[in-house]
């Protein structure tokens, strides 16, 4: 017994139409559901990528089939990474380029893999990385 991966994780926004609008446009995720002023989810590989509006999931409880689904929510700058091939990584420094999105930070690390971070518009850190950052073979 043991888990096979992430299969979902999430960032906090408090202007969802902001974050949809930089989670497709630059980082190019499909949506895959939304409520309106609570969350909007997008497909990630064969996981999902969530953004709640931290306001509105920390007061509201919801139920999915009469249980419960734990308030959650959290205030502040946070992190994502998302996987991209070393490959792809001059391309990626050319589209953040051509779309007007700051890289705030690029760096090479010493065992090997690259990253890019640049922030969402509610100021969570976006991180570019390849998978050799960790240890795990290039998909490209």
């Amino acid at each position: 017994m043991g888990v096979s991966g992430v299969l979902e994780t999430c960032l906090y926004a408090a202007d969802l139409a902001k974050a949809e609008a930089f989670y497709t446009s630059v980082i190019g995720l499909e949506v895959l559901a939304r409520a309106e002023g609570r969350h909007v989810f997008f497909r990630c590989g064969t996981g999902v990528f969530l953004v709640f509006d931290p306001a509105r999931t920390a007061a509201e409880q919801t139920y999915v089939g009469g249980r419960p689904v734990p308030v959650h929510g959290a205030h502040g700058p946070g992190h994502v990474a998302f996987s991209i091939p070393e490959n792809d990584m001059a391309a990626w420094k050319e589209r953040l380029a051509r779309l007007g999105v700051e890289v705030e930070s690029e760096v090479r690390w010493p065992r090997g893999g690259s990253s890019l971070y640049l922030r969402d518009p509610a100021g969570n850190v976006v991180e570019l990385a390849t998978p050799a950052i960790w240890g795990f073979p290039d998909p490209g």
